[in-house]
């Protein structure tokens, strides 16, 4: 799991981080808060409707998703890169 968000109320999405960045993002925009119902130092909550623009979304649901994948064995990894 990378992402976990409300399908019928999308108001946020909880996203995976590396910690360090976790803190630094945390700083740096008023709309990354720490993984509501999460573990704190490893998932951030990104509020939709703040100032983390679609970019900066885009960028940390991918930054998710590497995390989450580069933690698989890699015989799964490798069959999903297969497709």
């Amino acid at each position: 799991m990378y992402a976990l968000a409300d399908v019928e109320q999308f108001a946020s999405v909880n996203l995976k981080c590396d910690p360090e960045k976790a803190i630094e993002l945390r700083e740096r925009y008023a709309g990354i808060l720490p993984g509501w119902h999460m573990n704190k130092t490893h998932w951030n909550t990104v509020q939709l409707n703040n100032d983390v623009d679609d970019i900066m979304l885009r960028e940390l649901i991918q930054h998710s998703y590497e995390l989450v994948f580069a933690a698989l064995p890699k015989k799964v990894r490798d069959e999903i890169a297969l497709g």
